[in-house]
Protein backbone atom coordinates (compact mmCIF):
# COMPACT_ATOMS: atom_id res chain seq x y z
CA UNK A 1 0.00 0.00 0.00
CA UNK A 2 1.10 3.36 -1.05
CA UNK A 3 0.59 6.93 -0.47
CA UNK A 4 1.26 9.62 -2.58
CA UNK A 5 0.25 12.86 -0.12
CA UNK A 6 1.01 15.63 -3.29
CA UNK A 7 -0.77 14.65 -6.29
CA UNK A 8 -0.72 17.62 -8.13
CA UNK A 9 -0.55 16.84 -11.89
CA UNK A 10 -0.48 13.40 -11.31
CA UNK A 11 2.82 12.67 -12.62
CA UNK A 12 4.55 10.32 -9.35
CA UNK A 13 0.98 8.74 -8.99
CA UNK A 14 1.00 7.52 -13.07
CA UNK A 15 4.87 6.39 -12.10
CA UNK A 16 4.16 4.36 -9.32
CA UNK A 17 0.88 2.82 -10.42
CA UNK A 18 3.07 1.58 -13.39
CA UNK A 19 5.34 -0.26 -11.45
CA UNK A 20 2.91 -1.78 -8.77
CA UNK A 21 1.52 -5.52 -8.63
CA UNK A 22 -2.13 -6.31 -9.30
CA UNK A 23 -2.51 -6.70 -5.15
CA UNK A 24 -1.28 -3.07 -4.27
CA UNK A 25 -2.91 -0.06 -4.10
CA UNK A 26 -2.58 3.95 -4.11
CA UNK A 27 -3.98 6.36 -2.34
CA UNK A 28 -2.95 10.35 -3.41
CA UNK A 29 -3.82 13.36 -1.46
CA UNK A 30 -4.72 17.00 -3.00
CA UNK A 31 -6.76 19.53 -1.88
CA UNK A 32 -6.83 21.45 -4.86
CA UNK A 33 -9.89 20.96 -7.10
CA UNK A 34 -7.72 21.43 -10.17
CA UNK A 35 -5.85 18.31 -9.70
CA UNK A 36 -8.84 16.23 -9.76
CA UNK A 37 -8.46 16.60 -13.73
CA UNK A 38 -5.87 14.08 -13.25
CA UNK A 39 -7.42 11.59 -11.63
CA UNK A 40 -6.44 8.16 -13.32
CA UNK A 41 -8.34 5.83 -14.47
CA UNK A 42 -7.14 2.28 -12.24
CA UNK A 43 -8.95 0.17 -9.68
CA UNK A 44 -5.74 0.00 -7.84
CA UNK A 45 -5.70 4.07 -7.13
CA UNK A 46 -8.20 5.92 -4.56
CA UNK A 47 -8.10 9.45 -5.10
CA UNK A 48 -8.63 11.71 -1.44
CA UNK A 49 -9.61 15.43 -1.75
CA UNK A 50 -7.90 16.38 1.43
CA UNK A 51 -4.85 17.99 2.91
CA UNK A 52 -2.35 15.68 3.76
CA UNK A 53 -2.63 16.71 7.59
CA UNK A 54 -5.37 14.37 8.06
CA UNK A 55 -3.59 11.55 6.24
CA UNK A 56 -4.24 9.16 9.72
CA UNK A 57 -7.61 9.83 9.84
CA UNK A 58 -8.57 9.15 5.88
CA UNK A 59 -6.59 6.50 5.64
CA UNK A 60 -8.37 5.05 9.02
CA UNK A 61 -11.66 5.33 6.68
CA UNK A 62 -10.45 3.51 3.93
CA UNK A 63 -9.65 0.99 6.59
CA UNK A 64 -5.73 0.90 6.63
CA UNK A 65 -4.06 0.46 9.24
CA UNK A 66 -0.27 0.60 7.77
CA UNK A 67 1.15 1.20 4.75
CA UNK A 68 4.74 0.92 2.66
CA UNK A 69 5.63 3.52 1.69
CA UNK A 70 4.73 7.22 1.41
CA UNK A 71 5.63 10.23 -0.84
CA UNK A 72 5.31 13.78 -0.59
CA UNK A 73 6.41 16.52 -3.06
CA UNK A 74 6.40 19.75 -1.02
CA UNK A 75 5.62 23.17 -2.08
CA UNK A 76 4.07 24.32 -5.24
CA UNK A 77 3.41 22.57 -8.87
CA UNK A 78 4.67 23.99 -12.01
CA UNK A 79 0.42 24.61 -13.10
CA UNK A 80 -0.26 26.57 -10.20
CA UNK A 81 2.80 29.00 -11.45
CA UNK A 82 1.42 28.95 -14.95
CA UNK A 83 -1.93 29.98 -13.98
CA UNK A 84 -1.84 33.69 -13.46
CA UNK A 85 -5.26 33.48 -11.62
CA UNK A 86 -4.41 31.92 -8.84
CA UNK A 87 -1.43 34.37 -7.66
CA UNK A 88 1.48 31.91 -7.23
CA UNK A 89 4.08 33.47 -9.84
CA UNK A 90 5.18 37.23 -10.10
CA UNK A 91 5.53 36.73 -13.67
CA UNK A 92 2.11 37.19 -14.17
CA UNK A 93 -0.94 39.76 -13.40
CA UNK A 94 -3.68 38.63 -11.23
CA UNK A 95 -5.86 38.54 -8.49
CA UNK A 96 -3.71 37.98 -4.90
CA UNK A 97 -5.00 34.57 -4.16
CA UNK A 98 -2.36 31.73 -3.25
CA UNK A 99 -4.80 29.36 -1.94
CA UNK A 100 -4.14 25.65 -2.46
CA UNK A 101 -8.02 25.02 -1.75
CA UNK A 102 -9.89 27.62 -3.57
CA UNK A 103 -12.94 26.51 -1.64
CA UNK A 104 -12.53 28.55 1.48
CA UNK A 105 -9.90 30.49 3.67
CA UNK A 106 -7.85 34.10 3.58
CA UNK A 107 -6.38 34.92 0.55
CA UNK A 108 -3.11 36.82 -0.28
CA UNK A 109 -4.63 40.28 -0.75
CA UNK A 110 -6.85 39.52 2.70
CA UNK A 111 -3.80 38.92 4.55
CA UNK A 112 -2.01 41.61 3.02
CA UNK A 113 -4.93 44.37 3.92
CA UNK A 114 -6.06 43.32 7.23
CA UNK A 115 -2.98 41.74 8.97
CA UNK A 116 -0.91 44.17 11.41
CA UNK A 117 2.49 45.12 11.02
CA UNK A 118 3.79 43.25 13.17
CA UNK A 119 2.25 39.96 12.22
CA UNK A 120 3.31 40.81 8.23
CA UNK A 121 6.95 41.44 9.47
CA UNK A 122 7.03 38.07 11.33
CA UNK A 123 5.56 36.54 8.36
CA UNK A 124 8.18 37.67 5.87
CA UNK A 125 10.90 37.16 7.94
CA UNK A 126 10.28 33.87 9.36
CA UNK A 127 8.55 32.19 6.11
CA UNK A 128 10.79 34.19 3.63
CA UNK A 129 13.62 34.92 5.66
CA UNK A 130 14.11 38.40 4.24
CA UNK A 131 16.42 41.05 6.05
CA UNK A 132 14.00 43.62 4.36
CA UNK A 133 10.69 42.71 6.64
CA UNK A 134 10.07 44.96 8.78
CA UNK A 135 10.65 48.14 6.11
CA UNK A 136 8.55 45.78 3.58
CA UNK A 137 5.00 45.63 6.05
CA UNK A 138 5.54 49.12 7.07
CA UNK A 139 5.19 49.88 3.26
CA UNK A 140 2.18 47.67 3.08
CA UNK A 141 0.35 49.37 5.78
CA UNK A 142 1.24 52.55 4.81
CA UNK A 143 0.14 51.78 1.03
CA UNK A 144 -2.92 49.78 1.79
CA UNK A 145 -4.51 52.60 3.60
CA UNK A 146 -4.76 54.26 0.12
CA UNK A 147 -5.46 51.59 -2.25
CA UNK A 148 -6.18 47.58 -0.54
CA UNK A 149 -4.41 45.12 -2.28
CA UNK A 150 -5.91 43.16 -4.49
CA UNK A 151 -3.54 42.23 -7.30
CA UNK A 152 -0.21 40.57 -8.18
CA UNK A 153 1.47 43.97 -9.66
CA UNK A 154 0.19 45.53 -6.35
CA UNK A 155 2.14 43.90 -3.98
CA UNK A 156 5.45 43.75 -6.99
CA UNK A 157 5.28 47.38 -6.46
CA UNK A 158 5.21 47.75 -3.38
CA UNK A 159 8.12 45.05 -2.99
CA UNK A 160 10.05 46.30 -5.63
CA UNK A 161 12.12 49.17 -3.64
CA UNK A 162 13.66 46.78 -1.59
CA UNK A 163 14.48 44.11 -4.01
CA UNK A 164 18.55 44.67 -5.23
CA UNK A 165 18.15 44.43 -9.54
CA UNK A 166 20.66 42.06 -9.43
CA UNK A 167 18.61 39.78 -7.43
CA UNK A 168 15.07 40.85 -8.07
CA UNK A 169 13.85 37.73 -8.98
CA UNK A 170 14.92 35.88 -6.06
CA UNK A 171 13.53 38.28 -3.42
CA UNK A 172 10.17 38.81 -5.12
CA UNK A 173 9.83 34.82 -4.68
CA UNK A 174 11.03 34.94 -1.24
CA UNK A 175 8.09 37.68 -0.92
CA UNK A 176 5.93 35.21 -2.55
CA UNK A 177 6.95 32.00 -0.55
CA UNK A 178 6.40 33.48 2.86
CA UNK A 179 2.82 34.72 1.57
CA UNK A 180 2.20 31.63 0.07
CA UNK A 181 3.31 29.21 3.37
CA UNK A 182 1.07 31.18 5.82
CA UNK A 183 -1.95 31.10 3.30
CA UNK A 184 -1.98 27.57 3.17
CA UNK A 185 -0.56 26.72 6.81
CA UNK A 186 2.00 24.54 4.98
CA UNK A 187 4.69 24.50 7.87
CA UNK A 188 1.95 23.16 10.91
CA UNK A 189 0.49 21.09 7.77
CA UNK A 190 3.77 19.42 7.33
CA UNK A 191 4.62 19.05 10.63
CA UNK A 192 0.93 17.47 11.55
CA UNK A 193 1.71 15.13 8.02
CA UNK A 194 5.14 13.80 9.14
CA UNK A 195 4.21 13.09 12.84
CA UNK A 196 1.23 11.41 11.73
CA UNK A 197 3.46 9.17 8.67
CA UNK A 198 5.86 7.70 11.71
CA UNK A 199 2.87 6.33 13.33
CA UNK A 200 1.25 4.78 9.82
CA UNK A 201 4.46 3.74 7.88
CA UNK A 202 5.28 -0.29 8.61
CA UNK A 203 8.47 -0.79 9.96
CA UNK A 204 10.66 -1.03 7.03
CA UNK A 205 8.46 1.41 4.83
CA UNK A 206 9.87 4.16 3.21
CA UNK A 207 9.46 7.59 3.82
CA UNK A 208 10.25 10.07 0.50
CA UNK A 209 10.16 13.40 0.66
CA UNK A 210 11.00 16.14 -1.82
CA UNK A 211 11.43 19.84 -0.41
CA UNK A 212 12.37 23.22 -2.18
CA UNK A 213 13.08 25.68 0.67
CA UNK A 214 15.57 25.27 3.71
CA UNK A 215 12.48 25.75 6.28
CA UNK A 216 10.69 22.65 5.19
CA UNK A 217 14.09 20.78 4.49
CA UNK A 218 15.47 21.44 7.97
CA UNK A 219 12.22 20.64 9.29
CA UNK A 220 12.33 17.28 7.25
CA UNK A 221 15.70 16.41 8.16
CA UNK A 222 15.77 16.78 11.79
CA UNK A 223 12.63 14.72 11.84
CA UNK A 224 13.95 11.70 10.15
CA UNK A 225 16.83 11.91 12.38
CA UNK A 226 14.95 12.21 15.76
CA UNK A 227 11.29 10.79 14.97
CA UNK A 228 9.83 13.81 16.21
CA UNK A 229 9.09 17.67 15.38
CA UNK A 230 10.90 19.08 17.24
CA UNK A 231 14.05 17.80 16.28
CA UNK A 232 15.60 16.68 19.39
CA UNK A 233 17.95 13.21 19.72
CA UNK A 234 17.47 10.93 22.10
CA UNK A 235 19.78 8.23 23.08
CA UNK A 236 19.15 5.01 24.63
CA UNK A 237 21.47 3.85 27.63
CA UNK A 238 24.24 2.51 25.21
CA UNK A 239 24.51 5.70 23.60
CA UNK A 240 22.62 4.70 20.59
CA UNK A 241 19.96 7.35 18.90
CA UNK A 242 16.39 5.78 19.28
CA UNK A 243 14.77 7.42 16.16
CA UNK A 244 12.53 5.15 15.13
CA UNK A 245 14.36 5.79 10.96
CA UNK A 246 17.34 5.15 9.32
CA UNK A 247 18.40 7.87 7.43
CA UNK A 248 19.29 6.50 3.44
CA UNK A 249 20.30 9.33 1.56
CA UNK A 250 19.79 13.17 -0.65
CA UNK A 251 19.58 12.98 -3.98
CA UNK A 252 20.13 16.10 -5.50
CA UNK A 253 19.11 16.69 -9.05
CA UNK A 254 21.96 16.71 -11.55
CA UNK A 255 23.35 19.62 -13.60
CA UNK A 256 21.24 18.33 -16.68
CA UNK A 257 18.01 17.99 -14.67
CA UNK A 258 18.46 21.94 -13.48
CA UNK A 259 18.80 22.70 -16.49
CA UNK A 260 15.83 21.16 -17.89
CA UNK A 261 13.24 22.36 -14.89
CA UNK A 262 15.06 25.78 -13.18
CA UNK A 263 12.51 24.86 -10.16
CA UNK A 264 14.68 21.83 -9.59
CA UNK A 265 17.58 23.78 -8.49
CA UNK A 266 16.82 23.92 -4.73
CA UNK A 267 15.32 20.18 -4.47
CA UNK A 268 16.48 17.89 -2.25
CA UNK A 269 14.82 14.04 -2.54
CA UNK A 270 15.20 12.81 1.39
CA UNK A 271 14.65 8.83 1.85
CA UNK A 272 14.17 7.32 5.14
CA UNK A 273 13.22 3.81 6.12
CA UNK A 274 11.01 2.85 9.38
CA UNK A 275 13.27 1.08 11.78
CA UNK A 276 12.02 -2.88 13.01
CA UNK A 277 11.59 -1.55 16.89
CA UNK A 278 11.56 -5.57 17.66
CA UNK A 279 15.19 -6.05 15.69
Amino acid sequence: IYVDVTFGGGGHSKEILRRMDESSHLYSFDQDEDAEKNIVDDRRFTFVRSNFRYLYNFLRYYGVEQVDAILADLGVSSHHFDDSERGFSFRFDGKLDMRMNKRGGETAADLLNNATEEELARIFKLYGELNCARKLAATIVKRRAEKPFKRVNDLIEAAKPFCPPQREKKELAKVFQALRIEINHEMDALKEMLTQAGEVLKPGGRLVIITYHSLEDRLVKNFMKSGNIEGIIEKDFFGRVTSPFDMQKVIIPTAEEQERNPRSRSAKLRIAIKKDIEQ
